[in-house]
Parts: structure tokens; sequence; C-alpha cells
């Protein structure tokens, strides 16, 4: 990334090379599909994801694709994420290779109920 002055998410998505700007737009189209109604934003200078609190962020890094579930996210799909390399609640998905779209919209919709019901237990 050029700057760390954007204001949105197409504006970021922008400051990319070609190639990278497409498997970030592929990212955000996923998320935006599995959690319609979460609130897009930029946080830590790169796009963020909150439905009752925070759900999930992305970013492109020169070899790969950083998506970050919070440690929850990586802990429930620990076998799937076998073939990347992952931290406390980092996943990164290289740029040589197809984005596991199907594995993004499984951990965004595990993240989505999981905040749900985050909520639900707070508000009784």
């Amino acid at each position: 990334m050029k700057t760390s002055t954007v204001q949105n998410v197409d504006d970021y998505i922008a400051e990319f090379p070609e190639e990278t700007q497409i498997y970030l737009s592929q990212m955000r189209d996923c998320i935006k599909n599995a959690a319609p109604e979460a609130e897009e934003s930029i946080s830590y200078m790169m796009p963020a994801y909150k439905l009752h609190g925070p759900l999930v962020y992305f970013g492109g890094f020169a070899k790969h694709i950083g998506f970050f579930a919070t440690p929850n996210g990586n802990i429930a799909f620990k076998e799937e994420l076998r073939p990347y390399k992952t931290g406390k609640g980092s996943i990164q998905f290289p740029l040589n290779k197809p984005l596991p779209l199907d594995l993004v919209k499984k951990i965004v919709d595990f993240r989505v109920a999981e905040n749900i019901e985050k909520k639900k237990r707070k508000t009784k």
C-alpha cells in the first residue's frame, strides 16, 4: 500500500497493483455477501467489518492477503487452515493461489453467529 490515509475500502483497494486488487475485491465481496448487515470501514489501516462488535478484517501485502478473524475464527477452523500460514488471529492467503472463498465464507458465518450470541448474552 502506498499511503495510510485511505478513507474507504474502494480507496484502499485502488492503492494496490491490479493483480492484488482482484484478490482484495474477491475478499471484500465474499465478506459482504456472508455478512450483508456488517458495517464496512477502515480500521487499523485496513478494511474492517463490524456487526455487534469487530467481525473480520483483511489487508493486502506483497505476497499474500491477510485475513483477520480474531483468535476464535482461527481456532474453530484449525484443520481447514493447515495449508496456510497462521498466527494467533491472522491467516495468510498467498497471492499465487486462488483465495479459498468457501472457507472465508464459513469463517465469516462463524464470526457472525459468535457475535450475535455474544450480543444475546449481554442483553439478558
